[in-house]
């Protein structure tokens, strides 16, 4: 399985003058879970759901279904462990944190949504919007990248700039950035999983652009490591013969790799690579943190 990301060296709550954001589960007053009523958590309140709306800022382009299903049938049961971070703009409520938190209480029609209402700018919105992604939700390597260009560009920060707001390193961000000099099918390739980081590096070496897509398709259809690919880059005479890189995948064969990771990854609700190869493959699961592991264990019947 993938290791997790490590935490980032600042958290959303230290970007938040007045504390963290976690906040105690929420309950009501016979002490059953309740979604979003009972007795507000200190610093918090409950505000009306259809006064929220998203963040123009979010990187996040697509939701996981399946995710945000059993989010709600958690929130459903459990009730609200963390509620969600707004802030006020004219009558409504804009989003900093917590999207599918309040998307799994649309989904279950809830009237009200406990929440943490914060005075931000807009530069301080994108920024703790960005972190948020960035610390729990997993975003692809593409949806990272546009963050930090949305950062720079909206908000007119050199990249030094960024990199001390979200607590990255400057190199982590300007090797982020450069994913978006990438082919938009390349660009999509990495969004879905199909190539990693290390291959992007390699194909950014790559002068032309036709190669550089010739190449991104051959790792997909043949299961190519990165060692290998640069051997292909680099002209590499084993890797032109094909010696290390096994047989070539037939593109249906490929095309059902492909497939076979979607259903996997509906059905775990976890981002699931496979890279395979006529005579090895590996599966690859990620996941955020202990409670998402417990969770896939239980799910593929590793945990009672």
């Amino acid at each position: 399985m993938a290791i997790p990301k490590s935490r980032l060296g600042r958290g959303l709550g230290a970007l938040i003058a007045s504390g963290t954001t976690a906040a105690p589960k929420i309950e009501s007053r016979a002490g059953s879970p309740s979604p979003g009523g009972g007795p507000e958590a200190p610093g918090f309140q409950e505000i009306p759901v259809h006064l929220v709306e998203p963040s123009p800022f979010q990187p996040r382009k697509d939701i996981n279904s399946a995710q945000l299903s059993e989010l709600a049938e958690s929130i459903r049961a459990e009730g609200l462990l963390q509620p969600i971070v707004v802030r006020k703009v004219g009558g409504r409520f804009q989003l900093i944190a917590g999207e599918r938190r309040w998307r799994a209480f649309q989904q279950l029609k809830l009237k009200s949504i406990p929440a943490r209402v914060l005075e931000a700018s807009d530069a301080s919105s994108a920024t703790l919007t960005l972190i948020e992604n960035l610390q729990r939700e997993g975003l692809n390597p593409i949806e990272e990248a546009y963050g930090y260009a949305s950062l720079i560009r909206d908000f007119d920060l050199t990249q030094e700039q960024t990199s001390e707001r979200v607590g990255k390193g400057r190199a982590t961000v300007a090797n982020s950035l450069r994913l978006l000099s990438l082919d938009a099918e390349i660009q999509g390739f990495l969004a879905k999983g199909l190539l990693s980081v290390g291959h992007a590096k390699v194909l950014l070496g790559v002068e032309e652009a036709a190669q550089r897509t010739i190449l991104a398709r051959r790792v997909i259809e043949q299961g190519l490591s990165v060692r290998v690919l640069e051997k292909l880059a680099q002209g590499h005479p084993a890797a032109r013969t094909g010696r290390g890189a096994g047989r070539a995948v037939p593109l249906s064969e490929a095309a059902a790799v492909t497939d076979l990771a979607k259903r996997l990854t509906t059905h775990l609700g976890a981002r699931v690579s496979v890279h395979h190869s006529p005579k090895r493959g590996r599966i690859v699961i990620e996941y955020a943190g202990n409670d998402d592991l417990q969770r896939i264990l239980e799910k593929i019947g590793m945990q009672s």
